[in-house]
């Protein structure tokens, strides 16, 4: 089974989360797939990117997303709709 999960770099307490695509399987810092975002939660405010083409590419072919990353990206959404909404009308 095809995994969509978070792969841990960055020094000692200073995380910084890859999201990969893995088989379940795999460690949690092994061999992966498919990087399709980064995660950091230490920068204020949080630093998510995601590839979301990507993202609903391994989805549509049957990956699982873990609680964690489904929870990781909707924080994505839901900042990038109050970037949007803070931006003026042009």
């Amino acid at each position: 089974m095809v995994r969509i999960r978070l792969a841990r770099a960055g020094a000692k307490k200073a995380p910084f989360y890859r999201i990969v695509v893995t088989d379940h399987r795999s460690p949690r810092g092994g061999r992966f797939l498919e990087t399709v975002g980064t995660f950091d939660p230490v920068a204020k405010p949080e630093v998510i990117h995601v590839k979301a083409d990507r993202l609903a590419y391994w989805q549509s072919k049957g990956a699982q997303v873990t609680d964690t990353v489904a929870t990781v990206i909707k924080k994505a959404a839901v900042a990038a709709a109050a970037a949007a909404a803070a931006k003026p009308a042009a």
